[in-house]
C-alpha cells in the first residue's frame, strides 16, 4: 500500500450542527491533508468508526445560552466525549474549541472579546508544543499565520487552571503581537492532558491552500493527526 492510500485509510469526522458555518471547509482541508472526511450529524450518537473528529466552527444553535452550549448536550457530543476518554484525537475550532470547553473536555472558557468588537484577521501566532495529536508536524516556537474570527475567542480560566496549562505545556498556541480578543495570557490554543484533545480559536482550515488562504500554515493540523493515528508520530 503506497503512502497516500495509507493516508487514505484514516477516517477522519466532521460534526454538523445547526448553525456550524466550517464544516465543509473543514472537511476540504481533511481531504487535501490526504485523509477520508466522514460526515456526522449533530443527532447522531456513533461516530461510525471514525479514527480522529473535528468540531468545527461556526453558530452552533445560534449561540443561544452561550456559545456551544446548547451543541455541547447533543447525542454525538456525547459520543465524542466517551471517544476521547478513550484517547481518540478530537480538534475543536472556534465554536468548536468553546463547545470542547462546555462539554468538560477542555478547562476554561471562553467570553466576549475584549472591547466587544468581532475580529475578523489574518493573525500571527505561536507554537508553543508539537506534543499532541494536532501539531505533531510543527517545530515549537514556528510562528504561522491562520485567520481568526470570532466575538466570543477571549480565552478565560482560575490562576489554578493556568498553572497547570502552563506548567505541563499544555498551551498550545498564543497571539503575537497585539492581542486581538484579550486572552489570558495571549492564549489561542489549549490541549487536553494526554495531547489528544486540542482546541483552538483561529481556523486551520482557511489555511491549506495559497489560492484561499494567507497561507498554508493551517494543513499541518490535519497532516499531524494523520501521523497520530498511524502510528508514525507517538504522542
Amino acid at each position: 500500500m503506497s503512502a497516500d492510500q495509507t493516508s487514505a485509510a484514516c477516517r477522519i469526522g466532521v460534526i454538523t450542527f445547526p448553525g456550524t458555518l466550517d464544516d465543509v471547509d473543514a472537511a476540504r482541508a481533511v481531504r487535501h491533508a490526504g485523509a477520508q472526511p466522514v460526515s456526522l450529524w449533530h443527532a447522531d450518537d456513533d461516530l461510525h468508526g471514525v479514527d480522529a473528529v473535528v468540531v468545527p466552527g461556526g453558530f452552533s444553535y445560534g449561540d443561544y445560552l452561550r456559545a456551544g452550549a446548547i451543541a455541547a448536550r447533543q447525542p454525538v457530543l456525547r459520543a465524542v466525549v466517551d471517544a476521547a476518554r478513550r484517547g481518540t484525537p478530537v480538534l475543536g475550532i472556534c465554536n468548536g474549541f468553546q463547545i470542547l470547553c462546555e462539554a468538560g473536555l477542555l478547562p476554561g472558557a471562553l467570553v466576549r472579546n475584549a472591547g466587544l468588537h468581532f475580529v475578523c484577521r489574518d493573525q500571527r501566532l505561536r507554537v508553543e508544543t508539537n506534543a499532541t495529536a494536532w501539531t505533531g508536524r510543527y517545530a515549537a516556537g514556528a510562528e504561522i499565520v491562520v485567520p481568526l474570527k470570532s466575538i466570543e475567542g477571549r480565552y478565560v480560566a482560575d490562576s489554578s487552571t493556568l498553572a497547570a496549562l502552563e506548567g505541563q505545556g499544555r498551551v498550545v498556541l498564543r497571539y503575537l503581537g497585539t492581542s486581538p480578543n484579550g486572552a489570558v495570557r495571549d492564549i489561542s490554543g489549549i490541549a487536553s492532558a494526554d495531547g489528544r484533545v486540542v482546541g483552538l480559536m483561529p481556523h486551520p482550515e482557511h489555511a491549506i491552500d495559497s489560492l484561499t488562504g494567507p497561507s498554508t500554515d493551517g494543513l499541518d493540523f490535519f497532516r499531524s493527526v494523520i501521523d497520530a493515528v498511524l502510528g508514525s508520530v507517538p504522542v
